[in-house]
């Protein structure tokens, strides 16, 4: 553990209470930005996109499964890859339980990967999640959402001095760097209305933090995310953990 500044009782409260004002100015500033998120404007969805499902082949308008909200999650697992990228599994881990809690207000949440749909389900129930995961490989559907790249785009980047982690995630996934890097995470969201699919909102990236419970706790947590200097991530998935 590293020295930190030690005080008294009264300088914690003096200086929590300067923090917990700018905690709120955050959560205010917060509910503003997710009240433009929904002002965006709709996108009608004209492209006949295709899934492969449990149930056999499905329209994206089929996906909200009678709900008029649907969020779909771009999980990062390519046709090469022989199990799901490490950091969307454990977003996933998130995302499963809230499920039941989304349907109760209307909107359907489910993932979506390039990799055959055989794969997807075999790692499902290796993970034990139970959220609807569906096969957009035969479809644009990630391409046309920025998040499925051609070697041609990558080559700059593969090109060049390959972070460590990406060589780590990739390993971690059973394929190569090239390989990986094709596919990139995303949430998507769309509304149904009068029988036509709405494309209403896009994230990447940082983006995606909102789905990643473990870093809003680590920043409570007196080290915070302490990952400043790492070479390799840290991240597992949930069942790779070495239990001590």
């Amino acid at each position: 553990m590293p020295e930190h500044r030690v005080g008294t009782a009264e300088e914690f409260e003096a200086a929590r209470a300067e923090l917990l004002a700018e905690e709120k100015e955050l959560t205010r500033r917060g509910d503003e930005l997710a009240r433009k998120r929904r002002e965006l404007p709709w996108v009608p969805v004209e492209k006949d996109y295709r899934f492969e499902t449990e149930n056999g082949p499905k329209t994206l308008a089929d996906l909200f499964d009678g709900r008029s909200q649907l969020l779909v999650y771009h999980f990062m697992f390519g046709p090469p890859y022989e199990a799901g990228c490490t950091v969307c599994s454990s977003i996933a881990d998130t995302l499963d339980p809230q499920v039941v809690h989304l349907e109760a207000r209307d909107v359907t949440l489910i993932c979506s990967s390039r990799a055959p749909l055989d794969k997807l389900l075999a790692y499902r129930e290796r993970m034990g999640w139970s959220f609807d995961w569906v096969s957009s490989g035969g479809s644009d559907f990630h391409r046309d959402l920025g998040f499925q790249f051609t070697e041609e785009e990558l080559r700059p980047f593969l090109d060049g001095d390959i972070p460590p982690t990406v060589r780590q995630m990739a390993q971690l996934s059973g394929t190569d760097v090239r390989g990986y890097v094709t596919e990139g995470p995303g949430l998507s969201a769309y509304a149904l209305s009068d029988d036509t699919v709405y494309r209403t909102y896009v994230t990447t990236a940082r983006g995606l933090e909102l789905a990643m419970a473990y870093y809003g706790l680590l920043d409570r947590a007196p080290l915070g995310r302490h990952e400043e200097g790492e070479q390799m991530h840290w991240l597992r998935r949930h069942d790779e953990y070495e239990q001590g």
